[in-house]
């Protein structure tokens, strides 16, 4: 009788080990899965220094010593070297694109003198406010940091000559994968173009 309590204890002993190593077993499993879902924030800048082609709506701020001018532009980028604005917004300068492929730039729109935008809109007819011309500099740069801050990965780069877009900061979500937001600052760290990210689709 003393045998078969033994052996009912060490058989309910051994089936409790098995319950807790099954439940352990599935709640590890389980955290990994959900991580395993969620990109890490290294795996999240490499998709974003790599990306092929993308479509993009950006509200876009230009502040000058004069005045502050606003935008809403449509992107797009081609892989390897096709870039294109399309201004939604405001209505007078509606309708204007603006392509750049290679070292060639062509604006057009039948409604608008072309010098007039050369010289109104330096920084809309340059592409300087191109996610795509980010990620080159990026890519290039030796001065280049990367740090997170709650819910975002922020990259921010120095550059030389220009001084009006010597600072550039990229901010991106930790839970999209996608940017938010970018700040181009002069060498004074003022910030003279600020773009927020509406609508981001990667192709």
């Amino acid at each position: 009788m003393n045998k078969n309590k033994t052996l009912k204890k060490i058989i309910i002993i051994i089936t409790l080990i098995a319950i807790f190593f099954a439940i352990f077993f599935y709640i590890t499993k389980s955290k990994k899965v959900k991580i395993g879902n969620t990109s890490s924030s290294q795996e999240i800048i490499e998709m974003i220094l790599n990306i092929s082609s993308y479509e993009s709506v950006v509200e876009v701020e230009v502040n000058s010593n004069k005045n502050v001018n606003q935008y809403v532009i449509k992107q797009t980028y081609i892989f390897p070297d096709i870039s294109e604005q399309e201004i939604l917004e405001p209505e007078n300068i509606q309708g204007v694109k603006i392509t750049k492929q290679r070292n060639e730039l062509k604006v057009e729109n039948t409604n608008l003198n072309m010098t007039k935008i050369y010289s109104n809109y330096p920084y809309i007819t340059s592409n300087s406010i191109d996610l795509n011309t980010f990620i080159e500099i990026y890519k290039q740069n030796k001065e280049q940091t990367y740090k997170e801050k709650d819910n975002e990965i922020i990259l921010e780069i120095e550059t030389e000559g220009n001084i009006y877009t010597k600072y550039r900061t990229l901010y991106i979500s930790k839970e999209t994968g996608k940017p938010t937001k970018m700040e181009i600052k002069d060498n004074s760290k003022k910030t003279l173009i600020y773009i927020l990210y509406k609508e981001v689709k990667f192709k």
